[in-house]
C-alpha cells in the first residue's frame, strides 16, 4: 500500500508539480480516503520529502547504470541527460523549482545530497575525458564540476527561463552542449560534432 501511494505520488508531482498536487488529489487517484494517506504520511512536507528522495535514489542508481558502461566521457553526458529528462518528464512541471520555492528545507537536504553524487560522477567524468585527450589537460576539474553543478540548478528556474518563452528541453539541450564545447580539445570537438550530427537526424 505505502509503495503504491508513493509510485502514484511521484508520478503526480512530477507530472502537475509539488505545489498543484494536493493530498485529496493523490487520495482520489488511488481511490482510498485522505485519512490512509494521512495513516503513511502525516503531513503534504513528509509525502514530497519521501517522493524527493525516491526520485534521487531513482536517478543516482541509474547514473551508476549508465557510468559502470564506461562509455566515453562527451556520449556519457548525453546519455545521463537523457535518462534524467526521461525521468523526470521533460520537467514540464519544475518539478525542481517548485520544490526550492515552496519545500525549501527539503529541497535543502535534496541540494546537499546532489551535490555530493554529482561531484563524484562529473569530476570523473572530467578526468577521463582529459586522460582520453577530449578535454583540455588545462581545466580545473573541482572548478568545472562546480561550474555545470550551479548551471544546472540555473537552467531550472522559470523566473529565468519562463515555459511559455523557453522549451526545457531546448534549454537543456543548449546548456550541456556550451558546457561540452568549453572544454573539449579539437579532438573531443570532433566527437561532439559527430555525436550531434547523428542524434539530430
Amino acid at each position: 500500500m505505502e509503495e503504491n501511494l508513493l509510485q502514484k505520488a511521484t508520478e503526480m508531482f512530477l507530472q502537475y508539480g509539488f505545489k498543484s498536487v494536493t493530498m485529496d488529489d493523490i487520495a482520489n487517484e488511488l481511490g482510498m480516503s485522505k485519512k490512509t494517506v494521512y495513516t503513511y504520511y502525516p503531513t503534504k512536507s513528509i509525502l514530497v520529502e519521501a517522493v524527493a528522495t525516491n526520485v534521487f535514489e531513482t536517478i543516482s542508481n541509474g547514473i551508476d547504470e549508465i557510468r559502470s558502461r564506461r562509455l566515453n566521457p562527451i556520449e556519457e553526458i548525453y546519455v545521463i541527460k537523457d535518462f534524467v529528462r526521461q525521468l523526470l518528464k521533460d520537467e514540464k512541471s519544475s518539478p525542481e523549482f517548485q520544490l526550492c520555492k515552496y519545500y525549501p528545507e527539503v529541497h535543502e537536504k535534496m541540494h546537499d545530497k546532489k551535490l555530493e553524487v554529482m561531484m563524484v560522477c562529473v569530476v570523473e567524468n572530467l578526468v577521463r575525458g582529459v586522460d582520453m585527450g577530449l578535454f583540455r589537460p588545462s581545466i580545473n576539474p573541482q572548478i568545472i564540476a562546480r561550474f555545470y553543478f550551479t548551471g544546472m540548478g540555473g537552467i531550472k528556474n522559470t523566473d529565468l527561463f519562463p515555459p511559455k518563452q523557453f522549451i526545457p528541453t531546448n534549454i537543456m539541450d543548449q546548456f550541456v552542449e556550451y558546457h561540452l564545447r568549453a572544454i573539449v580539445t579539437p579532438k573531443g570537438q570532433d566527437i561532439l560534432k559527430s555525436y550531434i550530427d547523428e542524434n539530430n537526424d
